[in-house]
């Protein structure tokens, strides 16, 4: 396409979609927010201060101590239910307008860096997916294993569930993923893309269930659902667990209130032009995906989850591998926060997206915190205050409180109800292991610390061969 066309191309966009205005509509609650956080802190002081006058220093060193676990446990409550009735209300009663017939053009995008265990079980699933119109572009993003080899066997003209499926690839050195998914978006044509990892493997109705939502013009995005494929092991079902209770019952309350703050990686579908309204992916953050979705919400843009637009993906499979990731995560996503900090202070701008960046905040940088403190901290008073008791009830509510929402999650997705006994040492052992690292990751990234993206080996675990289609042999698309 010559400049000329690309620029009426872009024009034709921007007249067909434009961005909606702003929701004026949270005033309500940024009233409920102001005025529950005031009266919070009203309580803590009264709670704290009356006691000054009748307690010795021992004594009102426990009495504090208690009262800071009850305190603890009390915004542990408001934050586990709050989700879970938003997270309900959400998927028992939210409604999506349906059209007859409504199935636009659709370019999956899938950037691939020495992915060539999974790559031909990922595009199998492609193909899989029951809807008729759309493509597959694979972008190598400078892969040194077999990548290449596997990708260019997959080009042409496919069998898939409902016709002939076109599989394009770019070739391109190797600059990242942010990098890789702008080739392939810039490489379509179609006016919405799939952006997802090389790992994953969709569901097949996952585009049926996504793209209905752009029905409503002023929908940008569609989050998807991401599940653990490679299950059986200690580890990589506590990571399912956390999958359903700790990302996705989370992003279906959000999905409740309208402010779904992280489009996942493995599964994410965007309206083009809102892509172009935020100047695409970009590089500068280890957290591609929290960036594009802040830029997206600040243009205006809505973004929605959908539960039954599924992604399965790889997850680690040894503790070194989760830390990795997870440190990974935690400095991305403060760099995105960072990035963005005008929201932070300045609510008048966009009072949605600094509710967001709020949240990002609290659950990157201060909830780690103080999961660490209060462990640490009850502990060394249970020695030698004897309140050994008090810690143990304190473990035992957490995981009743993890146990109801495990079974919650469990029975909303219909997953498999043997990942409810994990929720006894989720919390305890798991989320503090993950805590410690988000921790770490956060000195580091304040101090400056020099990082790399890392990669995830894949194993291929949970994968089972498909029975390869046939290929008609095409030109492949290279840029």
């Amino acid at each position: 396409m010559d400049s000329k066309n690309q620029k009426y191309q872009i024009a034709l966009d921007n007249r067909e979609v434009k961005p909606p205005k702003r929701n004026l509509g949270t005033e309500k609650l940024r009233v409920i927010f102001i005025s529950g956080f005031f009266s919070l802190l009203l309580i803590i002081t009264i709670v704290l201060t009356v006691p000054l006058t009748v307690l010795t220093w021992s004594g009102l060193f426990v009495y504090s101590s208690i009262v800071s676990l009850v305190i603890f446990l009390f915004i542990l409550l408001i934050r586990y239910f709050g989700i879970l009735f938003m997270a309900y209300f959400y998927n028992t009663r939210y409604t999506v307008q349906t059209k007859e017939g409504y199935y636009p053009f659709i370019s999956i995008i899938v950037p691939v860096f020495n992915e060539g265990v999974v790559l031909r079980y990922s595009i199998e699933s492609l193909l899989d997916i029951d809807y008729p119109n759309y493509e597959i572009i694979i972008v190598n993003d400078g892969s040194t294993d077999d990548t290449a080899v596997v990708g260019e066997s997959l080009v042409g003209n496919q069998k898939g569930r409902n016709g002939i499926i076109k599989v394009s690839m770019i070739n391109k050195p190797n600059g990242g993923k942010a990098k890789a998914l702008n080739a392939g978006i810039q490489y379509s044509e179609a006016q919405f893309v799939l952006c997802m990892d090389g790992d994953s493997q969709l569901t097949p109705n996952s585009l049926r269930m996504a793209v209905r939502h752009f029905i409503d013009p002023a929908v940008g995005a569609v989050a998807g659902n991401v599940k653990v494929q490679n299950r059986k092991k200690i580890l990589t079902d506590l990571q399912a667990l956390e999958y359903l209770e700790g990302l996705n019952m989370a992003r279906s309350a959000q999905g409740f209130i309208q402010m779904v703050n992280i489009i996942p990686g493995p599964i994410g579908l965007f309206r083009k032009t809102a892509l172009r309204d935020a100047g695409f992916y970009s590089s500068d953050t280890f957290a591609e995906d929290a960036d594009v979705t802040l830029k997206i919400l600040a243009h205006g843009w809505r973004i929605v989850y959908e539960p039954n637009a599924i992604a399965y993906t790889e997850a680690p499979s040894t503790i070194y591998q989760l830390l990795k990731q997870r440190y990974r995560w935690t400095r991305g996503i403060l760099q995105a926060i960072r990035k963005h900090k005008r929201y932070l202070f300045n609510p008048t701008v966009n009072f949605n997206n600094s509710l967001i960046m709020w949240s990002m905040f609290y659950e990157a940088l201060i909830w780690p915190a103080m999961n660490i403190f209060v462990n640490l901290y009850f502990i060394i008073i249970a020695i030698f205050y004897g309140l050994s008791s008090f810690i143990f009830l304190w473990w035992i509510g957490i995981a009743v409180l993890d146990l109801m929402a495990a079974v919650y999650c469990v029975a909303a997705e219909k997953e498999e109800f043997r990942l409810v006994p994990y929720a006894i040492i989720y919390r305890i052992v798991f989320i503090l292991l993950i805590d410690v690292t988000k921790a770490m990751a956060t000195v580091e990234e304040f101090l400056g610390v020099r990082m790399t993206w890392g990669k995830l080996e894949r194993t291929g675990l949970g994968n089972s061969p498909g029975s390869s289609s046939k290929t008609v042999p095409v030109t492949v698309a290279s840029k």
